[in-house]
């Protein structure tokens, strides 16, 4: 094996390993949004502020991003984000110590702005120690999958942390996660300043004075970042409703009349939707080099419509047993009973899995030099994962805390516009622009 390909390997690597940390950090916010409702006493789209703090910093950081990547490259972006990171999470530690709602928001924000310059830099090194194509989508795939496990581990564990119910819970309850996530970012950091990263020989130079054009020239890739804002809500944002909407009190759609803990099923079945997300992403990594992006995009894309529409229309009444992390006396593991609905809509999660990839794949393919800046337009975009799960959350209080199920026509047309992007928005139809 050459010296190339050993650097290669660890490149890849530490790529995936920081994949898995954008999700770690991400997803606390999702439980730590529950713990904010009801510690503070706030309605749900306030609950839900901490995941819009750290996603609409993905708007204000996206493109300062990709022009920070174009500058200093990988090693060193990805460097900065890390210690940024630190400091996020430390803020939001220290809002558990005195309790300020605005504290954790602020320290929501700042690990935002980790995470956007996290995902610029390893989505298209990935892509490209992968060669782009087939193979690009499949190192990405791979990366998605340990980003899943790492989201996965956060709900179940935040599930351990907090065994009295949610309603009694407060940030201090998960100061063990926080600390984990600050040793996590502190390792990272060694880690990274230890490895050899691949940079490109020359970093490419585009800007209006060498080019007229931009990765806005490109018509695939315009929609393929709006593709990105649409996906990342319609993930964040299926099981973010869907936990509130099982643990309501008021509508007691478990059946539980008082006799179980509804917020412990909850966040079960919370965990099981981004479980098959992992599930999802590790049948994507097996057959990324042989199914393309666009294949993977619109089956997806389809059977995750059908599975929403069927969901939204479904008795409420009927239950299915569904296997989920219950942390009671019982064991680990076991059977719930939920609402089919409950139980379609965490189905999406093998849907969803394979999304970010192919996007990703298909809107930079043939971007060339432009590749760079691209990521960090696409990083803006991200805030659609704060964006759209507010809007989710806000026609809920407007139907009176009813309109759980309604909510997902916003899933409907998110999912709808990537299968039009997969079917037709993925074209270059630009190809006549130079990229070298």
């Amino acid at each position: 094996m050459t010296q190339k390909q050993q650097g290669n390997i660890v490149a890849i690597i530490v790529m995936i390993f920081l994949f898995g940390m954008i999700s770690f950090v991400t997803n606390l916010a999702s439980p730590m949004g529950d713990i904010l409702k009801f510690q503070f006493g706030v309605a749900n789209w306030m609950g839900t502020l901490g995941v819009f703090a750290n996603f609409i910093a993905y708007a204000v950081m996206g493109y300062p991003a990709g022009n920070l990547l174009q500058k200093l490259g990988y090693k060193k972006t990805a460097l900065i984000a890390i210690a940024v990171g630190f400091v996020g999470v430390g803020i939001q530690t220290l809002s558990g110590t005195l309790g300020s709602f605005g504290v954790y928001l602020l320290g929501a924000f700042v690990a935002g702005f980790s995470m956007c310059l996290l995902n610029t830099v390893v989505n298209p090194m990935l892509n490209t120690l992968g060669g782009g194509g087939n193979k690009g989508n499949q190192l990405i795939q791979i990366g998605g999958t340990f980003n899943s496990l790492c989201g996965t581990l956060v709900i179940i564990l935040t599930g351990i942390l907090i065994p009295e119910g949610i309603k009694n819970a407060q940030i201090s309850n998960v100061f063990p996660l926080m600390f984990g996530a600050l040793a996590v970012f502190a390792f990272a950091f060694v880690v990274i300043l230890l490895s050899h990263i691949p940079e490109k020989k020359e970093q490419q130079q585009v800007s209006d004075a060498s080019s007229q054009y931009s990765p806005l020239s490109f018509r695939h890739f315009v929609l393929g970042a709006i593709g990105i804002f649409v996906y990342v809500g319609v993930e964040v944002g299926i099981p973010n409703v869907l936990n509130k909407w099982l643990q309501n009190p008021d509508l007691d759609v478990l059946r539980l009349s008082g006799n179980g803990n509804a917020e412990a099923i909850a966040g079960s079945v919370a965990a099981t939707y981004w479980f098959l997300m992992l599930v999802g992403r590790l049948v994507g990594a097996v057959i990324g080099s042989k199914v393309s992006a666009k294949s993977m995009l619109s089956v997806a894309s389809v059977a995750g419509l059908a599975l929403t529409l069927v969901a939204m229309f479904a008795p409420t009444n009927v239950l299915v047993d569904l296997p989920v992390f219950k942390n009671d006396s019982s064991g680990l593991f076991g059977l719930e009973k939920v609402p089919v609905n409950a139980a379609l809509l965490v189905l999406i999660g093998l849907c969803t899995s394979v999304m970010w990839g192919g996007i990703f794949n298909l809107a930079v393919e043939g971007l060339g030099k432009y590749t760079e800046k691209a990521s960090g337009i696409f990083m803006v975009l991200v805030c659609g994962g704060g964006i759209l799960p507010l809007l989710q959350n806000g026609i809920v209080d407007l139907t009176g805390g009813g309109g759980y199920l309604a909510s997902y026509w916003i899933i409907v047309a998110g999912l709808a516009y990537l299968l039009y992007y997969s079917l037709v928005g993925s074209k270059n139809v630009n190809k006549d622009i130079s990229v070298e």
